[in-house]
């Protein structure tokens, strides 16, 4: 086997390790996705939540009114938190896309390569075309048929 067929084989070795990675990174930032889906999901039904708790007016004494205040301000402490968790997880998401172009950049650049030593080779392996030769000599020579006088 030869030294651009043994480089070929490498390069559609890497280029299949590139494509694994490649894939790897598209599973983490579709977790990453999902994980932002939810937190964002999440940090909306707790500030609902807590503004419908917070907007009810229907208490029978003040200990009633002060455990809704309570558990309002709880609700938002966790609205809040969950939205700074779902900041986090934006920039996350963000670089795991990143991660993912940087991975197809890395494995389309092997593929082009391996594609052209694939043409290399094959263009190594033809037999070049035979092109008319050329009689040596005079002109009425070389072409009978030039009207020369010799017709």
């Amino acid at each position: 086997m030869n030294a651009d067929r043994k480089r070929l084989i490498r390069l559609r070795r890497l280029e299949k390790i590139r494509a694994i990675a490649k894939q790897t990174a598209a599973l983490e930032a579709a977790q990453a996705e999902s994980t932002l889906s939810q937190l964002k999901s999440l940090s909306e039904r707790t500030r609902a939540l807590a503004a419908d708790y917070a907007s009810r007016r229907e208490m029978a004494d003040g200990a009633a009114l002060y455990q809704v205040g309570r558990f309002v301000s709880g609700l938002q402490a966790i609205s809040q938190t969950t939205e700074g968790d779902a900041q986090r997880a934006q920039s996350i998401a963000d670089a795991k896309q990143l991660q993912l172009a940087a991975a197809e950049r890395r494995r389309a650049a092997i593929e082009e390569r391996a594609t052209l030593q694939e043409r290399m080779i094959a263009k190594a392996g033809e037999t070049p075309a035979l092109s008319a030769r050329r009689s040596s000599g005079s002109g009425s020579d070389a072409d009978p048929g030039s009207g020369t006088g010799l017709e």
